[in-house]
């Protein structure tokens, strides 16, 4: 029989925020935020649903790469 042994592996240090007593990683955090600032300058200048797929894909985008960055920069 094959057997796991989780205790080896370990978790990777990540900068996290505390909101409401709960530890959310920093890039989901700026990820969140800068999307919400892209949806509410695109709000006021075109159409909602413009502002909201652009939004959308401005936040979709930087959480994927500002977590790929800080794997990157933790594996150190």
């Amino acid at each position: 029989m094959t057997t796991v042994d989780l205790t080896t592996t370990r978790a990777l240090p990540v900068r996290t925020v505390d909101v409401a007593g709960t530890d959310w990683p920093l890039y989901k955090i700026e990820s969140l935020v800068l999307a919400l600032l892209v949806f509410a300058a695109l709000a006021l200048t075109v159409t909602m649903q413009t502002a909201v797929l652009t939004s959308a894909a401005v936040g979709v985008t930087l959480w994927w790469a500002l977590g790929t960055t800080e794997r990157f920069r933790t594996r150190r």
